[in-house]
C-alpha cells in the first residue's frame, strides 16, 4: 500500500540525520581529503572533459580562422609569430552524482551492537555526501524522487523529498536510467534476493555509468550473536520463524551471508562497479571518507584505482 508521507520512526530518522550529516560533512578533515584526492588523481568539482569548451582552464592555442570574430585573438601569443592564434579553454562540466538511501522496512533494524541504526546511518551517509559533493561544485540527485541539483541546501532538499514521499519504500531504486558520466551509490543492506540486486546493478550500469554499491550491516547480521528460543520476524512481510537454539544456526547462516555477498561481488566486479561493507559499529566518517576518495574517477579520463570487495575498516587503512 503506498504512503502518503514519512512513517513516525522514518520521520524521526530523518530530522537526526539531517543535523548529523551536516556535523559529518563540516568535521570532515580537510587535508586528508585533499590527500586522498591527490594521491587517487581524482580532480573534484568541475571535471575537465580534455577537448575545447567552456571553462577556466588553458587547454590550447589553436590557428586563428577567417570568419571568427576579432575579439578571439590572442594578441600576447600572436604577437611571437607570424600567425594568429586564439586560446582555447578547456570544457568543464559539473559531475553529477545519484545518491540511493534505502528506507526500506528492513534498514530499521538496531542490535544493542551497533552505535546507529541502519536507516538512520543510512541517511547521515547521503545527506553528508551530498553537502561535500555540492561544496566541490558536484550535482546530487536521488533516483526517482530529487532531480539533479547543485543548490547549497541540498540536504535540506532531500530531506523535503524523503518525507514528502508518497511511494513505498523500496530496497532499491525502480527503472532509472542514469547518464553515461554519471555515478550511483547505492546505500542498502542488500538483502533482497540476489537476483532483485543483479538486475538492479546491471539495469543502472547499461549506460556505463559507474557505481558504487555499499552494504550498511548492523554487527548483528553478520556475527548471529543469538542463543537459546529466539524468534525472528521478517520486517517486510515475510512472516516469522522461532529457532529453538539459535545457536545451532550460527554457521549456516554465516555461509548463506557469505554466498549472498560472494554473488554481489561477482556481479559489481562483472560490471567495474565498487563493493563496500560498513557495520554500524563502525565510524561513520571512515564510509565518508572512502566513498569520496572513490568518487569522481572514471569516465572522464582520469586515472582511478577501483576498489572492490573490502571491508571498509581494511580500506581505511589502505592507502589510497
Amino acid at each position: 500500500m503506498a504512503k502518503t508521507a514519512a512513517a513516525p520512526e522514518e520521520a524521526q530518522a530523518i530530522g537526526h540525520a539531517v543535523g548529523g550529516g551536516r556535523t559529518l560533512a563540516a568535521t570532515m578533515p580537510r587535508l586528508i581529503l585533499e590527500a586522498r584526492r591527490v594521491a587517487a588523481t581524482i580532480i573534484h568539482g568541475l571535471h575537465g572533459r580534455r577537448r575545447a569548451g567552456p571553462g577556466e582552464n588553458f587547454w590550447q592555442y589553436r590557428r586563428f580562422m577567417s570568419g571568427e570574430p576579432a575579439s578571439r585573438v590572442d594578441w600576447r601569443r600572436s604577437a611571437r609569430d607570424d600567425h594568429l592564434y586564439v586560446r582555447e579553454q578547456e570544457w568543464e562540466a559539473a559531475h553529477t552524482v545519484w545518491i540511493w538511501p534505502d528506507r526500506s522496512a528492513s534498514m530499521s533494524f538496531k542490535s544493542t551492537l551497533a552505535l546507529d541504526g541502519k536507516l538512520e546511518r543510512t541517511l547521515v551517509i547521503a545527506f553528508a555526501l551530498a553537502e561535500v559533493l555540492i561544496e566541490g561544485g558536484e550535482r546530487v540527485g536521488i533516483p526517482g524522487l530529487m532531480r539533479a541539483t547543485a543548490s547549497r541546501n541540498v540536504i535540506e532538499r532531500m530531506a523535503e523529498a524523503m518525507l514528502h514521499d508518497a511511494g513505498n519504500r523500496t530496497s532499491l531504486p525502480a527503472s532509472f536510467t542514469p547518464s553515461p558520466r554519471a555515478e550511483i551509490v547505492l546505500l542498502s543492506d542488500f538483502w533482497s534476493p540476489i537476483a532483485e540486486v543483479e538486475r538492479t546493478i546491471a539495469q543502472l550500469s547499461a549506460t556505463h555509468a559507474h557505481g558504487h554499491a555499499v552494504q550498511i550491516v548492523d554487527p548483528a547480521e553478520e556475527t548471529f550473536p543469538y542463543t537459546g528460543r529466539v524468534e525472528f520476524v521478517e520486517p517486510e512481510g515475510a512472516g516469522a520463524i522461532t529457532a529453538g537454539r539459535a545457536e545451532t544456526w550460527r554457521a549456516d547462516y554465516q555461509a548463506r551471508i557469505d554466498r549472498h555477498r560472494a554473488a554481489i561481488r561477482a556481479e559489481t566486479d562483472r560490471l567495474g562497479w565498487s563493493f563496500i561493507i560498513h557495520r554500524t559499529d563502525r565510524p561513520a566518517s571512515d564510509l565518508l571518507l572512502a566513498l569520496h576518495a572513490r568518487l569522481g574517477g572514471t569516465g572522464g579520463g582520469f586515472d582511478f584505482e577501483r576498489w572492490r570487495g573490502t571491508d571498509i575498516a581494511d580500506a581505511a587503512e589502505a592507502p589510497a
